[in-house]
């Protein structure tokens, strides 16, 4: 029998879901205060999500690099000791930017991805399945 679902990202905020197909995906955001960048690499495995990397361009304000972690082409780049996520949730605010999602080789805001989830509501995104 032929596997009709296809690994996917889910995201989720008050009644809105979109399921995109994908098999890993990574986000990143600037950090309030500091305007540092932090990305996270993820990759889809099942029904959790792995973080693969984790990068951050400097550090202050809590966002110190971890012990060993390793600096390549201007960022700290880790693996935190726990990678495995059942879910993600992401607040969202207007007096910090927007989280900047990458599928593949497209990447947008967050806020396009989920245009019409209402902005005040956190976001939740997950591993799914999507039809193929």
């Amino acid at each position: 029998m032929i596997d009709m679902l296809a690994a996917a990202l889910c995201l989720a905020a008050g009644g809105f879901h979109l399921a995109v197909p994908a098999d890993g995906f990574s986000l990143s955001w600037r950090h309030s205060i500091e305007k540092i960048e932090w990305r996270e690499t993820y990759r889809i495995v099942g029904d959790r999500l792995l973080i693969a990397d984790a990068a951050i361009q400097g550090s202050g304000a809590g966002m110190d690099p971890p012990e060993g972690a390793r600096l390549e082409h201007g960022a700290w780049h880790y693996r935190p000791a726990q990678p495995w996520r059942d879910s993600l949730t992401l607040s969202r605010s207007e007096y910090a930017g927007d989280y900047t999602l990458c599928i593949g080789s497209r990447c947008a805001p967050l806020e396009t991805w989920m245009a019409g989830a209402p902005a005040d509501v956190p976001a939740e995104v997950t591993a799914c399945r999507a039809q193929g």
